[in-house]
């Protein structure tokens, strides 16, 4: 590797000659105008060479600066984590995981969370020296050997990647969203009396969802008056809430490419979205339920569903098991014995004993984290309270949590491999490779 070189190659230039590169070493293109054969075996991405991308896509950096007024009724303990990565994270959580897979073997990277206060330093400090494989090393987790993917045929995939998604030599990055942190921690924020925001359940008939008790006009502290404009429906809370997630998916995309560029491999997103598709092969912990609640149906739609024997049942994530180790889990049953336990749960992690803003401060950016955390209020009881009703009612009523979707997701993936300059050489103008490409083996492999 010539780390010299990769420091110092210019964002701007990594801008511009960023491409979707996909045609690696050792792939096969069948038809087409385009149809070639490489005439060079697969040639895998070295553990270096995963462990820069992997810093790229996620890497913990050190600690999110949190410079937000945290007087009461100001928002700034909307904050759920002091911890920072290469790429933002909505309210510091960290809700993104990232999974990477090769031919040898298929690995979790562990989030800033995962890991014990005591490890943070040693992990931030080979993060500055550029010591990326030593900290890829620390963070990962094998889940299994060999390559993990989903079948290649439609709707697990779409028919213009078939031909080169897995190939064998490639490595695929894949983050996953992790949904329930972020909607819980908004939730004590949106129902808190300075927000006081009220949500209805469209598909009950716009009736409140869960909160009836707390309505203004019941004399509570939610503004449940539609002039207010503080009213939201149950669908649109949980679309914010997917896509303030994905965002920060598409930035570790977004950085993966960068770095591919940088480094002179071939890389490109793809389409990765299926409800459960990729969790059954990455081993997480499935549930199931059938169609007609998975999709909200009422008690008419789902009588018809039955009798036309279309009711069928739909796996879908609960969370990420390993040797009896939990690896990644949502915040809801059955990971806690009720909604209840959970919403107390997110409580506890910013304002327990060695919560976020209490025991973990010293961990953070501040030169005086103690009078810092001694001027942060905690969160109000009457937010905590509408808080639990309304996920209870969710759960209760649509038999999850979130209504809408899986508590995880993915969307999209990334794909990198070295590029068979040949075929490039023969089909494209001269500019469709930067000088990183032509040089990568050389800079990286010494050949």
């Amino acid at each position: 590797m010539n780390f010299e070189k990769l420091v110092s190659y210019p964002l701007l230039e990594a801008l511009k000659k960023r491409r979707s590169r996909r045609f690696g070493l050792g792939m096969k293109m069948e038809r087409g105008p385009l149809a070639y054969r490489s005439h060079h075996p697969p040639f895998p991405l070295t553990e270096e060479e995963e462990a820069t991308l992997a810093f790229a896509a996620c890497g913990i950096t050190g600690y999110a600066l949190a410079d937000l007024p945290f007087a009461e009724g100001e928002g700034g303990t909307i904050m759920a984590g002091l911890l920072g990565r290469t790429v933002a994270s909505g309210d510091a959580i960290q809700t993104v995981a990232l999974v990477v897979t090769n031919d040898e073997a298929t690995y979790l990277i562990r989030r800033p969370q995962d890991f014990s206060q005591a490890e943070l330093p040693e992990l931030i400090r080979l993060a500055e020296k550029g010591e990326f494989t030593e900290l890829y090393r620390r963070s990962r987790v094998k889940l299994k050997d060999g390559r993990s993917a989903p079948p290649l045929a439609p709707m697990f995939n779409i028919n213009v990647n078939q031909w080169s998604l897995y190939a064998p030599g490639t490595t695929y990055f894949l983050p996953i969203n992790e949904l329930t942190f972020m909607y819980i921690n908004g939730l004590l924020e949106v129902f808190n009396k300075t927000t006081g925001a009220f949500i209805l359940d469209e598909r009950a008939s716009f009736r409140p969802a869960g909160i009836g008790r707390f309505a203004r006009s019941k004399g509570g502290h939610l503004d449940d008056d539609p002039k207010g404009g503080r009213i939201v429906t149950v669908q649109r809370l949980e679309l914010m809430v997917s896509e303030v997630v994905t965002i920060e998916q598409g930035m570790m995309l977004q950085n993966l490419g960068l770095m591919a560029q940088a480094m002179g491999l071939g890389g490109f997103p793809n389409f990765a979205e299926h409800d459960h598709g990729w969790f059954q092969v990455l081993g997480f912990r499935m549930g199931e339920m059938p169609a007609s609640r998975y999709l909200g149906a009422n008690r008419l739609v789902g009588s018809m569903m039955r009798l036309l024997g279309r009711d069928m049942p739909v796996p879908y994530p609960l969370g990420l098991e390993l040797n009896g180790a939990v690896l990644m889990k949502p915040h809801c049953p059955p990971y806690y014995p009720s909604m209840e336990a959970a919403v107390r749960a997110v409580v506890e992690m910013k304002f327990g004993l060695d919560g976020v803003f209490r025991g973990r401060i010293h961990n953070s950016a501040w030169s005086s984290p103690s009078a810092v955390s001694r001027e942060i209020p905690e969160i109000s009881e009457a937010a905590i309270e509408a808080t639990i009703a309304y996920c209870s009612y969710l759960y209760d009523r649509y038999g999850r949590f979130p209504a809408y979707m899986p508590p995880f997701r993915t969307v999209t993936g990334f794909q990198v491999c070295h590029l068979d300059l040949e075929f490039y050489g023969r089909f494209y103008r001269t500019e469709a490779l930067s000088e990183t490409q032509h040089e990568h083996i050389a800079d990286w492999h010494r050949r």
